[in-house]
């Protein structure tokens, strides 16, 4: 359990990487803006110095890391539990109570013997 969380850690460090820095300036080409500096400056307010500034850029970078990370996660658990039922055994067939295994047995006795005395 603990190295799947290692690897996941560094499964989405690799994912983030692979969205900040190849996907969405490729998509930022496409549609003409760049992720990185895409802001909404808000007003400001109670007399700031500053004004505020929503990333919405830096948001889609992290929704598209999310779809890209989600994704992949449910493929491989897909596939892990397509690997499972495969492996598993057959079901087993049911235990026979110890009353009627000792009644057939008693039954396939009668049997045999009522063949041996018709053999006689």
């Amino acid at each position: 359990m603990t190295a799947g969380v290692v690897v996941g850690g560094a499964f989405t460090a690799i994912i983030n990487s692979i969205v900040t820095n190849i996907a969405t300036p490729l998509i930022g080409i496409l549609i003409g803006v760049d992720f990185k500096e895409w802001v909404i400056e808000l007003p400001r307010l109670y007399g700031n110095a500053e004004a505020g500034k929503l990333g919405i850029g830096l948001f889609i970078n992290s929704i598209i890391s999310f779809i890209i990370v989600a994704f992949t996660l449910f493929i491989f658990v897909k596939g892990v539990n397509t690997i499972r039922s495969r492996h598993e055994a057959a079901p087993k067939q049911p235990e026979v109570p110890a009353q009627e295994r000792l009644l057939t047995e008693i039954r396939d006795l009668l049997k045999e013997e009522s063949r041996n005395r018709g053999e006689r």
